[in-house]
């Protein structure tokens, strides 16, 4: 069947790679390896929003730029951005203490459109007959009702990548099937450091 991937940028990183030595993850090995030889991947859609160096991370939009970079060397893959929305808010403490305020301000970022542009993409490449099955790479149960969408309306095969070690009990529901990532693809799925494209070589970030 020809496949189309949606990957949830942040759901994946949050979920499967963060504070591991996964991070310079082929996605496109990553699909290969735990779809069935029956799906021809066509193409692959990564959503997802560019960080902004921080006080306490000054290199994060740096690495954030040279994983592009590798992605970019894979020919049928896409990234689409969506923004962050960073806002200085009051919150309530967890363990206020017993005198002086119970609140403190904090710097809230928010990513903006990822689960949206990959809701729009899914429905819109599956309603041109871009793919006769879909994959998401997500455990949100807000993609909940557009592939809802495409399993009643188009009657197409919908599969769930599921990044997080519990799955969204309504995703599971709707899917035609969820498999779990697990380490061992992980480590198997890994771009090599160094690579080189169009530009020249390039590595890995240092601290990945």
């Amino acid at each position: 069947m020809r496949t189309s991937i949606y990957i949830d940028g942040f759901n994946l990183y949050y979920g499967a790679v963060k504070d591991t030595p996964y991070k310079w993850l082929n996605l496109d090995r990553l699909c290969r390896l735990l779809l069935a030889q029956h799906h021809t991947i066509d193409r692959i859609k990564y959503f997802t929003a560019q960080v902004s160096a921080r006080p306490d991370d000054p290199d994060q939009a740096t690495r954030q730029q040279i994983y592009f970079r590798a992605l970019r060397t894979i020919p049928h893959l896409d990234i689409i951005l969506g923004h962050f929305l960073t806002s200085h808010v009051r919150m309530r403490l967890v363990n206020p203490p017993s005198q002086g305020s119970k609140m403190a301000e904090v710097i809230k970022t928010e990513e903006k459109g990822s689960d949206v542009n990959l809701a729009a993409h899914l429905l819109s490449d599956g309603y041109r007959g871009l793919y006769e099955a879909a994959v998401l790479i997500t455990n949100d149960s807000d993609l909940l009702e557009p592939v809802r969408m495409v399993r009643q309306q188009l009657g197409l095969p919908v599969g769930i990548l599921n990044p997080h070690q519990r799955p969204s009990r309504v995703l599971v529901q709707q899917a035609t099937f969820v498999r779990q990532i697990r380490p061992h693809v992980l480590i198997a799925s890994q771009f090599p450091n160094p690579m080189t494209d169009a530009q020249g070589i390039f590595h890995k970030p240092a601290s990945w």
